[in-house]
């Protein structure tokens, strides 16, 4: 994965640019979420055949919760991004074969505990899984994907 590059600037400003959207429409509905939708912890604590799993599940919810953008100017602004993150997304399908549980293994405990309250942030209103999933975007391209 250490071939994809970092972000140039003007991906930065339209990733900034969706933040500050989707932010401010949070504040005028008085919207509260929920701010641990994604993991604080850093992926190296995981096996490295955990890593791939984790970061296959993280890459298919950002696609899916910026994919059911509405918006047309947010969606505008996430176009490209989208569009970048689909090829990842297929790259990535295409490296990592069926890892879950291959060969009699058992996922560890941080890695199970994340995987299932993943699956509950369909819970979250539309607003505050977006805005989560761009805030967590920086940290996925810049330093998971390394």
């Amino acid at each position: 994965m250490a071939q994809y590059r970092p972000l140039l600037p003007e991906e930065r400003q339209a990733f900034n640019t969706a933040k500050d959207v989707l932010g401010k429409q949070l504040l005028r509905k008085g919207t509260k979420c929920n701010s641990d939708l994604f993991r604080a912890w850093d992926l190296r604590q995981l096996q490295v055949w955990e890593r791939h799993v984790a970061l296959q599940a993280e890459l298919t919810v950002t696609l899916e919760v910026l994919s059911s953008v509405t918006d047309p100017a947010l969606w505008e602004v996430l176009k490209q991004p989208i569009h970048a993150l689909r090829l990842i997304h297929a790259q990535w399908q295409a490296c990592v074969p069926s890892w879950p549980k291959a060969g009699g293994r058992t996922y560890s405990h941080r890695l199970h505990r994340w995987l299932q309250r993943l699956k509950r942030v369909t819970q979250e209103s539309p607003g505050c899984l977006q805005t989560s999933v761009i805030s967590n975007l920086f940290r996925l391209l810049t330093r998971d994907l390394r």
